[in-house]
């Protein structure tokens, strides 16, 4: 918390603006666009996974078309696809920033053509917090005429060469669920240039969220999370068989969750034997996003990839990385993970 909510909570209360809606969340949708730059106009809605849905509406997705969806990912990417009767095809990452690949997302996209089915929409996802490869993925997209949903739920103050994720795409959408690097709680936004689609997902929206102070709090949030992704990288990076997601160069992570990977045969031990030694201590951790191509309610679904999400999955562990890590729960994890290593 920020330390002021109880602040615009009880402002809320005293000028009975209990709705989704008045001048808290008109100045927190001003404060989100003027954070963003480029323009943006944005909506504030009740989640995440709504501004996708919401998005894929106003981008003319229907019942029985394709979109593509990165693979290595949340399922709240891949899920407001079959909310409107739409078929995922999902697509792998490339190993640099464990996002959709480019390359990969070209072959999808031709090959959907071919088989007379050409996506109506695209959804990278910036994962954990790591840009996805946005200029080359938007060459993709304009060269082929599809419009992208950028999924910036997990990467809110991220940027390439200094532009904000959530700008990149015809829409944009942001997050601010329990677990991110700012929450009201519950809540999202849904973002664009274009002010026509923004007025029209405010138009259907009907829940969009009331107070959050919240961006007061975002440069310390980002800061703390890279602190504790930096205390990570310096007692670890050096150690056998651990990788860490290095930034590209020009592209800066908000870091929500500090990740990495582990091989077996040059470390010694699993993904599995590090988590469940974690949790004897009562210290959770947990593996990567589970592919989306691998789920069994997306059983069928076309997918495309070279094995790089599986991989992730299969070595892949997010650490504990909540803002309000201590120094002695640094202890604490660092005690278990040497203990493992030796």
């Amino acid at each position: 918390m920020g330390g002021t909510e109880q602040q615009y909570v009880k402002e809320a209360f005293d000028t009975n603006w209990i709705a989704p809606l008045g001048p808290n969340v008109n100045g927190f949708e001003q404060d989100i666009s003027l954070f963003l730059g480029h323009d943006m106009h944005v909506a504030a809605l009740s989640s995440g996974t709504a501004g996708l849905h919401l998005g894929l509406v106003l981008l003319g997705v229907k019942a029985g078309d394709e979109v593509i969806c990165q693979s290595m990912t949340f399922s709240a990417s891949a899920n407001p696809i079959a909310y409107i009767g739409a078929t995922p095809v999902f697509v792998d990452s490339e190993k640099e920033t464990w996002n959709i690949s480019p390359e990969i997302l070209e072959e999808a996209i031709k090959d959907r053509i071919a088989k007379g089915k050409k996506p109506k929409a695209i959804i990278p996802v910036h994962l954990y917090g790591m840009p996805a490869k946005m200029n080359e993925i938007m060459v993709v997209a304009h060269k082929y005429g599809i419009p992208v949903l950028e999924d910036a739920a997990e990467a809110l103050g991220s940027s390439i060469h200094g532009r904000k994720c959530g700008t990149f795409g015809e829409i944009g959408i942001l997050s601010f669920n329990g677990n991110k690097i700012i929450t009201t709680s519950g809540g999202g936004a849904l973002v664009s240039s274009n002010s026509g689609i923004v007025k029209d997902a405010r138009f259907l929206a009907t829940q969009a969220r009331d107070e959050a102070p919240q961006m007061e709090v975002l440069a310390d949030r980002i800061e703390k999370r890279r602190s504790i992704f930096n205390k990570y990288y310096q007692h670890l990076n050096h150690k056998k068989g651990i990788h860490f997601c290095v930034e590209p160069d020009g592209y800066f992570s908000n870091r929500w969750l500090t990740t990495l990977l582990i091989d077996p045969s040059l470390a010694g031990f699993t993904r599995e034997d590090l988590r469940l030694e974690l949790e004897k201590d009562n210290i959770e951790s947990r593996p990567l996003w589970k592919p989306m191509h691998m789920q069994p309610v997306f059983e069928g679904a076309p997918y495309y990839g070279d094995g790089t999400s599986e991989a992730l999955f299969a070595n892949g562990i997010c650490l504990p990385s909540g803002s309000n890590l201590t120094d002695d729960d640094f202890d604490r994890i660092f005690k278990i993970i040497d203990t493992v290593i030796k």
